[in-house]
């Protein structure tokens, strides 16, 4: 039996499926070893030398993957093919005591028979350029937050943290709220004059300048100098300029393109779209095939596409729309500077597999953001649109007005992909599908009427998650994997908040950017954290030692901390001093916030540690006695008590800190739902698992047992071939399904029909 390691669980039935008979897949659900979260970790003193463990929640995945190894004839490494896939590959190697030398690693772009056949053919080494890169970066990272957040924590309050990127994306938002709040609008107006051609249309003409120059109208005076100066005045037709003008396809997704698309057409969060996309990359459930994925690997900042892909496009295109759709050769388009290029563009794998075939089996999510990507990847090996343009000036004494418009000659690309794009607000000021008459030079004009209004210039428009990316792709602050990580993060932080679609700093977000900016210009600074990202880059390709990267970094570093710690300087709001007696030394208590709220506090404190509780009025709450249960503690005896934590109640030993024995409590299960049948493979109990990504069934023995499924098994076995039947869900209304790969055994539960 071979081992093909992964990463994510949601993937695992999907890979299985093309491995075949003779592998078998174990999926370590992301990292195994880390930086221990409770120190630093990173010898400063000997060449940032890290020290990694096995994670607390891994243990038993760590035991078991050692344990599949043993038996294993063959181990191959199947992560994810970008820089902390390779990472999670080199930390399981070193786990299993892989020789860095052994060929193990296969990687695939997409999760499809021949991709991952062909992976299985060429296996390499582990990259350690790859992982050295991504060891720089999470030490970098580590060295940032876990010395600059104790200084946000002694200057604000506690629990507050920084971070490389992070802290720099913050900055962004406050710099463009403060900018908003200093703005002062100016007054301008907009100036038209209407007039009739020779053969009798109204059209509407805009002012373009004064004398060949520019011109801006301020206020009302000067509107009413421009009214009298075109006092009977002449418009004559100066200048007619016609053109035909093209309009090039966009470049298939990339990371950041797909969430801004994904946001500004389809309305989607950044988590909503990373959710969306992890599934449809890792597969979906479709009739008779099993679980299908139908994209490409979804963190990527290449434009880049394989042959085969645009070969398949173009073969497409001309059987669904005709010749006249292709271009003469296929286009091709340029990444950034900065893309590592490593991936193709994100793809559907198939272009048979068109958003319509496959809506009935996806959520309302999947299905917008797949016929996005769809019809944006098709589109981008079509023809180009194009357009037949005029331009005509017209003058009026010295004064100079303009129309222009655009009419569609050939629709081009715009066939499929203006179907997926929502219309603008702007729609009807723009040119486009504007039909200007014939007009000649030297033609005169009849004056109608003016037209003109008063408007006021705008503030720089706040962030929205969409443009917040953008912001952070074109200024180089991170890379495609960590975009959504650092916005989610500086929300759960809440540094920012959401005011409708836009992001707003709060005033705690303002203060953690004026204190990093005060005493850490660097990390705050643009165009260094931009140059960081080169830096690893660098790293990436080879011939620059990780550590020499860090050092640079480092360099001055403590001084730094040191300065922010020793000075008075400091944003703590003060404390509230109560009528509150501190009963075990007589001082006037204080207001204090802490991570859970708001508490009372000996001012006399470290002397005095005396606390109490507020509850939602201001009030002094007792806390209550835990709950005592009727399970008995296996470590010491005791009668467990039931506490919540932050996943939700659990037992703990009362006896804590000298025992710390803990037991979860499984959620109740949901009254809607029939409970769940034993492990069809081992007969342990199933349970329902719920991911961010996902939600699937699977064996309370994993990883001894592998069951896993993303439909509740009926518990019954199917009557062609024996395999678990499984619910579903399709068009029609609920059936029953067998899981064989080759069985096709189907059966509706409405009808009893086949």
């Amino acid at each position: 039996m071979k081992l093909v390691i992964i990463e994510g669980f949601g993937k695992l039935e999907t890979v299985q499926k093309y491995l075949g008979s003779g592998y078998k897949v174990f999926a370590t659900g992301g990292h195994v070893r880390d930086l221990p979260s409770k120190r630093l970790a990173v010898d400063v003193k000997n060449d940032f030398e890290p020290t990694y463990v096995v994670m607390d929640d891994k243990k038993s995945v760590a035991e078991s993957l050692k344990k599949a190894a043993s038996g294993a004839e063959t181990v191959l490494l199947a992560t994810d093919p970008d820089r902390e896939g390779e990472a999670i590959s080199w930390h399981v190697a070193t786990l299993l005591d892989i020789p860095a030398d052994a060929p193990v690693r296969i990687e695939f772009n997409e999760i499809s028979k021949n991709a991952v056949q062909t992976a299985l053919k060429n296996p390499r080494a582990i990259d350690k350029n790859l992982v050295d890169a991504q060891q720089a970066r999470r030490v970098l990272d580590r060295l940032v937050g876990y010395k600059v957040s104790p200084v946000l924590c002694q200057k604000i309050q506690s629990n507050l943290s920084a971070g490389r990127v992070q802290s720099v994306t913050l900055r962004l938002v406050v710099d463009r709220e403060r900018e908003i709040q200093a703005f002062v609008p100016e007054e301008y107006w907009n100036f038209f004059s209407h007039l009739k051609t020779e053969s009798g249309e109204n059209i509407k003409t805009a002012l373009n300048g004064y004398k060949g120059e520019k011109i801006k109208l301020s206020c009302e005076d000067d509107v009413k100098k421009l009214v009298f100066d075109l006092e009977n005045a002449q418009y004559t037709v100066k200048n007619v300029k016609k053109s035909v003008t093209k309009s090039h396809p966009y470049a298939p997704f990339i990371t950041s393109t797909m969430q801004q698309d994904a946001m500004n057409k389809l309305g989607m969060s950044l988590r909503q779209t990373s959710s969306a996309a992890q599934t449809l990359y890792e597969g979906v459930e479709l009739p008779n095939e099993g679980k299908v994925a139908l994209i490409t690997y979804i963190r990527t900042d290449s434009t880049r596409v394989s042959s085969a892909a645009i070969a398949a496009a173009r073969e497409y295109i001309g059987k669904n729309y005709g010749d006249k759709y292709l271009p003469e050769k296929p286009n091709y388009y340029a990444s950034k500077k900065s893309a590592q290029d490593a991936h193709e563009a994100i793809r559907p794998i198939s272009l048979d597999r068109t958003p319509e075939s496959v809506k009935p089996y996806l959520n309302k999510y999947n299905y917008m953001l797949y016929n996005l990507i769809y019809k944006r990847f098709l589109a981008s090996q079509m023809a180009d649109a194009t357009y037949n343009s005029v331009s005509v000036d017209i003058a009026a004494n010295d004064y100079d007005f303009r129309i222009s418009g655009r009419t569609p000659v050939f629709d081009g690309f715009t066939k499929v992909y203006a179907a997926a794009e929502k219309p603008s607000s702007d729609d009807d000021k723009s040119d486009d599908n504007k039909r200007v008459p014939e007009l000649t030079v030297g033609e005169t004009l009849g004056f109608v009427k003016h037209e003109y209004e008063q408007k006021f210039t705008k503030p720089p428009a706040r962030y929205t998650e969409a443009s917040l990316v953008k912001a952070m792709e074109e200024k180089g602050i991170g890379r495609p994997a960590t975009y959504t990580p650092t916005v989610t993060l500086l929300f759960s932080r809440k540094y920012i908040e959401k005011s409708g679609r836009a992001i707003a700093a709060t005033e705690l977000g303002c203060k953690v950017t004026d204190m990093l900016v005060k005493y850490f210009p660097d990390i705050m600074d643009v165009g260094f954290t931009a140059n960081m990202e080169s830096e690893l880059d660098g790293i990436e390709e080879g011939g620059v030692r990780w550590q020499n990267v860090v050092a640079g970094f480092y360099e001055g570093f403590e001084d730094k901390i040191k300065a922010a710690k020793g000075d008075d300087y400091t944003l703590k709001a003060p404390d509230e001093q109560t009528d509150f007696e501190c009963e075990k030394c007589g001082a006037k208590m204080v207001i204090k916030t802490g991570r859970f709220g708001k508490f009372l506090a000996c001012p006399n404190y470290p002397k005095c540690k005396n606390t109490k509780n507020l509850d939602e009025n201001g009030n002094i709450s007792e806390p209550k006695a835990p709950e005592v249960s009727d399970v008995v503690c296996d470590k010491c005896g005791a009668m467990m008590v039931v506490k919540t934590g932050k996943y939700g109640k659990f037992l703990a030993c009362p006896n804590y800190p000298k025992c710390k024995n803990i037991v979860n409590l499984d959620k109740p299960a949901d009254a809607n739902e029939p409970p769940l049948p034993p492990c069809p493979k081992c007969g342990k109990p199933l349970k329902k698992i719920t991911t961010r990504k996902s939600v699937f069934y699977g064996c309370s023995g994993y990883p001894d047992c592998d069951f896993a499924s993303s439909d509740p098994p009926t518990g019954e076995k199917c009557p062609e071939c024996g395999a678990p039947l499984v619910m579903k869900t399709g068009k029609n209304g609920k059936y029953v399904k067998c899981i064989g790969k080759t069985c096709k055994y189907k059966k509706s539960v409405e009808n009893d029909g086949k």
